[in-house]
């Protein structure tokens, strides 16, 4: 964790050139693309609804009177397995007349949302769009014809919410693209890649400013990735654009479905969840019961994305006449519930500076620190670390202000007592009170947040022997990594260095061609050229360089960073396998 000397959030520049990242980041794909101000709009928007909605939601799960429950309901057409031609029948009797876009979105609004994303086209290769590529969409080939895509893009402009579209780039119902493979990793046919960007254009074109577009599965190639993405910046250069477009041309990662991060990700991020892990299209038997327990689930879940620095975006799955079921709606009802209280611990915030917290997680906002209490400590005392130079007002817990509590320091420690605040200790926690859940108490700051990080302490030499376990792994992420596994591309280390000037020896097994790696120290990096793996079991090799401390920069530890070659782009790993780094002071 690095050290935060961070001031409040300053206000944003109104500028559409596209953002710039630091040199020991993955950069951006050159030509068009999202502005700082975008990037951090969407981020702080943290909480969103998806829309699964579909010819799927006719069939509802089911197939000739049987339960279809070998995986999701939506992609009932491969997994049933059903006749093409039988499910195309179905469009003559999708007619989802309870579609309603304006009540969805208020009821999205109702849940604390601030953005939708409805899947314009899924892999069955049906359009909730009218396109001119194809007469199977809803306009023109169902007795509905209406365009459920402009409904909703014109419903969430008059209600104040972005919209973006979700877009499958594989398509069963297309020639030569209507063959189920495991994990849907199809190859884009050129036949497929010229229709996809038909679609895309129309998509940008035609339905007003779209936040992001959620592509989805498939296999392209890096060209292909690069003409869907090119595509659509193109249009619309602000569009952020989703992980699943593959080969690093995404604006933002995606997290596998219902999952959440393991390592560090330094791209923005968000995490999809349905509200039952078997489906995300309407699933008409699916056993809807503990109401409270699925509200509480989703808040710690949304929680516990925010904290990590991403954002949530939770599905719905309507029944085929386009009505939202009623347990769906509550369970988002009750979570607008509990931010109707705990939201300004939500919005706009960053994540959380500190390492893992006893009690629950953190947020971080323009004036104050937000502490989300998930498990009670026995002494009902709340204890944060590193914090012993950051100026603090008194402790309260949100939307009670009234009440306040002294924050007690011990060195760089701070304890505050939550028995001091009205209404603790919290009851029925695990109940039916959705207020009492996950409550949120406030540091106010009064003053820039300094956070000082866990450090490796030298030996009594004074030497460092640092291994990869001990580093923070920061990886290229792919999505879900379909036929495309995560690759390491930085270690970083917290030292507490108190030398002016280190010899710094990366031990490494070289690789089979000419390779360089960064090493990064207090933010300036040197280079350093790397030895070719000889013929045969390759031997460690090692390279060495001298390092100066800047402390002025960073003051409370020396970062210690491996990263390629800067600027390397996205997807760019390590050249190299890092057997161990050692410092000694001069």
């Amino acid at each position: 964790m690095a050290w935060c000397g961070l001031s409040p959030l300053a206000a944003a520049t109104d500028t559409t050139a596209p953002a710039q990242r630091p040199l020991d980041q993955p950069q951006l794909p050159s030509g068009p693309g999202p502005s700082a101000q975008t990037i951090k709009a969407w981020q702080d928007r943290k909480f969103g609804m998806f829309i699964h909605f579909g010819l799927y939601s006719l069939a509802g799960g089911t197939w000739n009177g049987k339960r279809v429950d070998n995986g999701y309901s939506e992609q009932i057409l491969a997994n049933a397995p059903i006749p093409p031609k039988d499910y195309e029948a179905l469009a003559a009797r999708f007619d989802p007349v309870h579609f309603d876009a304006d009540a969805i979105v208020a009821l999205a609004k109702a849940a604390g949302m601030k953005f939708i994303v409805i899947t314009a086209k899924h892999h069955d290769g049906f359009n909730l769009f009218q396109t001119a590529q194809t007469p199977y969409n809803v306009v023109d080939d169902t007795p509905y014809h209406k365009d459920i895509v402009k409904q909703l893009a014109e419903a969430c402009a008059r209600g104040g919410l972005k919209f973006g579209v979700y877009y499958s780039t594989i398509d069963w119902h297309h020639p030569g693209g209507n063959t189920y493979i495991e994990s849907n990793s199809n190859p884009i046919t050129a036949g497929q890649e010229a229709f996809n960007v038909a679609q895309l254009k129309e998509l940008m074109g035609h339905y007003g400013p779209i936040s992001e577009i959620w592509f989805d599965m498939g296999k392209p190639t890096p060209a292909q990735s690069a003409h869907f993405a090119q595509t659509v910046h193109a249009l619309q250069p602000q569009t952020m654009i989703s992980g699943r477009v593959w080969n690093y041309y995404g604006d933002f990662a995606v997290m596998g479905d219902n999952a959440e991060p393991s390592v560090a990700i330094e791209l923005p991020w968000q995490t999809p969840a349905s509200m039952f892990p078997e489906t995300w299209g309407y699933r008409s038997w699916q056993q809807r019961t503990d109401l409270p327990g699925k509200i509480r689930e989703n808040i710690a879940r949304l929680v516990r994305v925010v904290s990590g620095g991403g954002n949530y975006i939770l599905n719905i799955g309507p029944e085929g006449d386009g009505s939202v079921v009623p347990y769906e709606a509550q369970v988002l009802r009750g979570i607008g519930a509990w931010l109707k209280r705990n939201g300004g611990a939500i919005y706009g915030t960053r994540k959380q500076p500190f390492a893992a917290l006893d009690f629950g997680y953190a947020t971080v906002g323009q004036h104050a620190i937000y502490l989300f209490v998930d498990k009670l400590p026995p002494d009902h005392r709340l204890h944060l670390h590193g914090l012993g130079d950051t100026a603090l007002g008194r402790a309260y817990r949100l939307g009670s202000p009234q009440s306040t509590v002294a924050v007690q320091r011990d060195g760089d420690d701070l304890i505050i007592s939550l028995d001091q605040l009205a209404g603790w200790p919290m009851k029925d926690a695990g109940g039916t009170d959705v207020d009492s859940f996950m409550p949120v108490v406030v540091l106010p700051l009064e003053g820039p947040l300094h956070v000082l990080p866990p450090t490796i302490a030298a030996a009594s030499n004074g030497r460092f022997h640092l291994l990869p376990t001990q580093a923070e792994h920061y990886l290229n992420y792919n999505g879900e990594g379909y036929e495309a596994p995560d690759t390491l591309y930085k270690l970083s280390w917290q030292l507490d260095a108190p030398a002016r000037s280190y010899t710094l020896t990366l031990h490494y097994l070289p690789a089979a061609s000419s390779a360089e790696v960064d090493v990064w120290v207090d933010g300036q990096h040197h280079r350093l050229k790397l030895a070719v793996a000889a013929t045969g079991k390759p031997q460690e090799a090692s390279a060495t360089i001298t390092v100066q401390r800047d402390p002025a920069a960073h003051p409370h530890a020396m970062p210690l960073e491996l990263t390629p070659p800067a600027p390397f782009e996205q997807g760019t790993p390590l050249p190299v396998k890092v057997q161990s780094v050692d410092l000694a002071p001069q």
